[in-house]
């Protein structure tokens, strides 16, 4: 069985943004194939993809690393984010399908329970869920993509301080599904960009570097439907 690039490269990016792999440390072909139970191949080709995306930089007489990103560069993120998620959202009202709409109702209905009961720790999820969702109803890869990488990317630089008031967000979630329901696209796009202004403050930069080496559990990569 041939393991894809893209499960290896989703599994050595989910490790680098849980910090698994140390900022600036290197990342041989070997180690990794070793550590995910894979080839050299599909990891060469993985970190081609990474280094695409900025998680990871090719340096002379070290081969590949992990990137370090400055302030400046995460900051430039949450700037990034605040404008293409309400582009996002406006382009959701105007695209988005019957079947969308079901599940971001759903997840509101979820995130509105959760906050009544105080069950912080879903709520993380549940709203990365939710904008995901939304990014799709957009009707557009391209932007479902960067946006993806984006919430990588940020969740890897910054730690988010739970909401004080998750209901608020909750109310704020449902406010932009209704927007986007009727086809009001610059409701849509005013509701998010408000929601993203007041989410970004909750933002914290990730101070500091890992312990050098690898640690954790090993991390292997899913199989899971794919043919033998």
């Amino acid at each position: 069985m041939r393991i894809p690039a893209h499960s290896v490269c989703t599994a050595i990016r989910d490790d680098i943004v849980s910090g698994v792999y140390e900022r600036g440390g290197r990342l041989t072909e070997e180690l990794l194939a070793r550590r995910y139970g894979v080839s050299r191949v599909p990891v060469r080709e993985a970190l081609r993809t990474l280094e695409a995306e900025g998680f990871v930089v090719t340096r002379r007489h070290a081969g590949a690393c992990v990137a370090e990103p400055t302030e400046q560069e995460a900051a430039d993120l949450l700037e990034i984010r605040a404008l293409l998620e309400p582009l996002g959202a406006a382009r959701a009202a105007q695209r988005r399908t019957e079947a969308h709409l079901k599940v971001l109702r759903g997840l509101v209905r979820l995130g509105q329970e959760r906050s009544r009961r105080g069950r912080s720790e879903d709520l993380r999820s549940l709203g990365g869920w939710f904008h995901e969702t939304l990014a799709q109803a957009s009707g557009s890869q391209g932007l479902t993509a960067l946006l993806t990488q984006l919430r990588h990317k940020i969740a890897w630089m910054y730690v988010v301080e739970t909401s004080a008031a998750p209901a608020e967000a909750w109310a704020e979630h449902a406010a932009i599904v209704d927007a986007v329901a009727r086809g009001d696209a610059e409701r849509a796009r005013s509701l998010t960009a408000a929601h993203t202004e007041r989410t970004t403050a909750a933002h914290r930069l990730r101070l500091g570097r890992n312990l050098p080496g690898v640690r954790g559990s090993q991390h292997s990569v899913n199989t899971a439907g794919l043919r033998l």
